[in-house]
């Protein structure tokens, strides 16, 4: 018979164990490098700064045209309630 021993089978999966660590460990490490180097690059071209929105004169935050719907179905509801 010419298998393999348990002691050999034992140390091709534990070095097989350790080469899938490594890689994942790699990959991983790399994957951070990446992340850095986009922190940066972003930092560098100031993409990480909110632009300030504009008001509408009151200093309260402005009205787009889905908040004004949503005002309107609220005052709608409201004067409904009311009337009843």
């Amino acid at each position: 018979m010419t298998g393999m021993s348990i002691n050999e089978m034992l140390g091709q999966s534990g070095l097989l164990t350790l080469l899938g660590m490594c890689v994942v460990f790699g990959f991983i490490i790399i994957l951070i490098a990446c992340m850095k180097l986009l922190q940066v690059i972003v930092h560098a071209f100031k993409l990480d700064r909110e632009k300030p929105e504009q008001t509408n004169g009151t200093g309260a935050a402005p009205v787009s045209n889905n908040d004004g719907a949503v005002v309107a179905a609220i005052a709608a509801a409201i004067k409904t309630k009311e009337g009843k």
